[in-house]
């Protein structure tokens, strides 16, 4: 910590040369000093402004851009986009993943509920007695929306031809529990 405090210090300019620094500034001339500088000519100028590299009043054209047409330069990296009807598809599994997912906690409640079973995932088993049961289970969905999407746009082609598998397979295994507990209950 002292040596950090040294460091911070020492980048720090001195108090004699911040005073030299300040005390050779220029001094800023407002307009009621103009008028006095012109009868203190002879003792201070005022600074003028650059000359200009073109004579206005001789008639000098401005300088235009060249005529021709330049051409915009070919990206050298594209990364993937998703199509509309992937979006649309995206979208759909989506769906279908969040209410496979909900059909499986109102079947797990189900039998619960009439002492048919008990839930077998240790992460669920917490929230099985309660409503948050159908919040919790929407997790899952909601990962693999993420996981879907971005392998969607990924660099490598054939986890782009893949993208929906994660989608796919979550709401089939939601599906599959839910017809199970369903049929456990009967």
């Amino acid at each position: 910590m002292l040596l950090a405090t040294i460091l911070l210090l020492g980048a720090l300019p001195q108090s004699g040369e911040l005073a030299r620094s300040v005390a050779n500034a220029p001094e800023a001339v407002t307009v009621a000093d103009a008028a006095d500088a012109k009868e203190l000519s002879t003792a201070r100028e005022l600074p003028s402004m650059p000359k200009p590299k073109v004579d206005s009043e001789a008639g000098a054209e401005a300088v235009q851009p060249p005529s021709v047409a330049v051409q915009p330069m070919k990206p050298a990296y594209i990364r993937p986009r998703e199509t509309r009807g992937q979006r649309v598809a995206w979208y759909s599994l989506m769906a279908a993943g969040h209410g496979a997912a909900a059909f499986d906690a109102y079947s797990t409640r189900l039998a619960i509920s009439g002492n048919y079973g008990t839930e077998t995932n240790p992460f669920l088993r917490p929230f099985s007695h309660s409503s948050a049961l159908y919040a919790v289970t929407q997790v899952s969905p909601a990962l693999m929306d993420y996981i879907g999407k971005r392998m969607m746009v990924s660099e490598t082609r054939w986890v782009r031809k893949m993208w929906w598998l994660p989608q796919a397979a979550g709401s089939g295994f939601s599906v599959f529990a839910g017809v199970h507990n369903l049929n456990v209950v009967k």
